[in-house]
């Protein structure tokens, strides 16, 4: 049977929160994933990281118990970059992890190692390729040889490229069991639409995975009232959280998903120490369930395979947050309320949970909660909030107030309180 879209997505705006891994032989000159478009490194110069990769430390397993410990519920790994280097052993080219010294097919043990864990698994793919010699090179918005006068009377034939790229895509659905996501990227210039054979592609994904759901990076609109087949499940905005959420020409709310980078790069970038806090971690992701939105959350491993130390320490960090917290996150999406001065809500049928960021000068408002509330408590150990109608609260009549006592919140991350809405 046919699943719909809201069937389809289901799982996925329950889950709420995702691991993002970029990797590939760009984490062996260690200065993030574009680093062939940046310094326009020719496929010659470019070869040496193909014949050196060797992530002797690879353990995916280690991988999805870090993804899991962090209280993350699915993952989407780089099957392929823009400089078309393939983790996974296609039967399409050479230019592959089982090439290499490496001598695997990594992407086989990553889905094995999250599915055992108990995540949804997804696939990046990028529909770029700087490898293949039918992708157009000079001219092009991102290729490395874009101004290089020796590609300019090239001839490349996309079509040819549009079939590898195709077939790959096949590949993927069809070798390593059920797939939950595939995010391609991206489309730019006229490089989208039926430039890739979207419609097409999208057919043939829905008739291999039906239950998968796809990203909206293959060119459509996503937002318009009667969208192209193509347009996608969910939006996907990058390095950035939505003012207001995401929401279609009639206002109706689209799944969307913030992919956010844990520092400043995707691929792993040995001098970016730049790393966000477990608090910033913790409220993007709250902020985005707020607006009914997940976030996915990058990790770089590097040229061994491992996931950078202080990358681990974040999401352990935010895994303890979440190991007393997240019946706030999963499932929940935005409340009925508008967004306190204190912090936000989010909600999950009655339950509305209250996450509290400030201390504030006296009780915290509750505003248009007065005789709403059936009971409090604190989210992380059950303990009673007392909802109160403070002496100086008179001229507040339809609010309701909550006092946290002490000069400190409980949790200086998020201080989460259940409320029960009658």
């Amino acid at each position: 049977m046919a699943l719909n879209n809201e069937e389809r997505i289901k799982w996925f705006t329950e889950a709420r929160f995702g691991m993002f891994i970029h990797w590939g032989i760009y984490a062996i000159p260690a200065r993030g994933e574009w680093i062939k478009s940046q310094e326009k490194i020719s496929d010659e110069d470019y070869q040496q990281y193909f014949e050196e990769f060797n992530p002797i430390n690879y353990d995916p397993v280690k991988w999805a118990r870090i993804a899991k410990t962090a209280g993350q519920k699915y993952v989407v790994m780089t099957s392929k970059h823009h400089d078309g280097f393939c983790l996974f052993d296609s039967k399409f080219t050479d230019y592959k992890a089982t090439n290499t010294p490496a001598k695997r097919d990594l992407v086989e043990e990553y889905t094995e190692a999250f599915r055992n864990e108990g995540l949804k698994v997804g696939f990046y793919y990028s529909l770029l390729d700087w490898h293949h010699p039918d992708y157009p090179a000079y001219g092009d918005a991102h290729h490395p040889m874009r101004d290089n006068e020796t590609y300019k009377g090239q001839q490349r034939d996309l079509s040819k490229y549009i079939d590898y790229m195709h077939n790959q895509v096949k590949e993927l659905l069809t070798n390593y069991g059920k797939i939950d996501v595939i995010w391609f990227d991206f489309s730019y210039d006229n490089m989208k639409g039926e430039t890739w054979k979207a419609a097409e592609l999208v057919n043939m994904v829905r008739q291999l995975q039906p239950h998968i759901i796809i990203d909206n990076r293959l060119g459509g609109n996503i937002k318009a009232r009667d969208p192209e087949i193509y347009a996608g499940d969910f939006a996907s905005p990058e390095q950035i959280i939505p003012p207001e959420g995401i929401t279609d020409e009639d206002g109706k709310p689209i799944p969307w998903e913030a992919c956010i980078t844990l520092n400043d790069h995707w691929g792993y970038c040995s001098a970016d120490k730049n790393y966000k806090s477990p608090k910033q971690i913790v409220r993007a992701l709250v902020e985005c369930v707020s607006k009914n939105g997940n976030l996915l959350l990058n990790v770089g491993p590097d040229a061994k395979g491992e996931i950078p130390e202080e990358s681990i320490c974040i999401l352990e960090q935010v895994g303890k947050w979440m190991d007393k917290n997240s019946d706030s996150i999963y499932g929940c999406g935005a409340a009925a309320l508008p967004k306190p001065e204190w912090g936000r809500y989010t909600q999950k049928g009655e339950l509305v949970y209250a996450h509290i960021y400030d201390k504030t000068v006296g009780p915290i408002n509750l505003r248009g909660l007065g005789g709403k509330i059936k009971k409090a408590r604190l989210l992380s150990d059950r303990s009673e909030v007392k909802v109160l109608r403070p002496w100086n609260a008179a001229e507040y009549p339809d609010d309701a107030f909550i006092d946290l006592a002490g000069a400190s919140l409980p949790d200086e991350i998020d201080t989460v309180v259940e409320l029960e809405i009658i």
